[in-house]
């Protein structure tokens, strides 16, 4: 009895095979639909670049692009003795809309750096000193209780002190660069 059951059965999914084997073949020689190409909206800034292939196609698309006007000086200075050849690039970017995106100051001269420069590098450096005091002793209040975690408390008490000196002195370099404007 289920000998003929599996007989049956087996005979079933045979069938089943085949028809699907022919209804794949059957479709590979009928002629391949066109593809419906919804092509996207292309404004002032969007473009799209279409790739078709055989075996199909590709959109490349770029919603809003804009274009960036860039404005360019140049400052060279001859002369003196400390100060020879030294020539500066200032480049400003405008964007479609027409605001002013911040400029950027290039010095060619290896080595130098500008008032503006060398005056954020302090703000930041004294920012950064003052932050690393305050923290370590906004951490102090803590030490008394980490220490007494057994077996690693000494550990802990100092891995407290040095975390707070870093996130002190990160916080007082960011707040100082913001007040000098950098």
């Amino acid at each position: 009895m289920y000998k003929k059951l599996a007989a049956g059965v087996g005979v079933l999914i045979a069938v089943a095979h085949i028809g699907v084997l022919g209804h794949l073949g059957f479709n590979r020689n009928q002629a391949r639909q066109p593809l419906e190409v919804v092509l996207p909206e292309a404004g002032e800034f969007s473009s799209y670049s279409i790739t078709a292939t055989p075996d199909g196609y590709s959109i490349d698309y770029i919603g809003n692009d804009p274009r960036v006007l860039t404005q360019t000086s140049e400052t060279i200075r001859n002369g003196g003795f400390l100060n020879r050849n030294s020539e500066t690039r200032v480049s400003v970017e405008y964007t479609q809309d027409g605001t002013r995106n911040i400029g950027s100051v290039e010095v060619l001269d290896e080595g130098k750096l500008s008032a503006e420069q060398v005056a954020c590098i302090e703000a930041a450096g004294g920012g950064r000193s003052s932050g690393a005091l305050v923290g370590t002793s906004i951490a102090a209040s803590a030490i008394p209780f980490v220490s007494g975690i057994p077996y690693v408390g000494w550990l802990a008490s100092g891995w407290v002190a040095m975390f707070g000196s870093d996130i002190g002195g990160n916080v007082g370099a960011e707040i100082a660069t913001i007040i000098k404007d950098c």
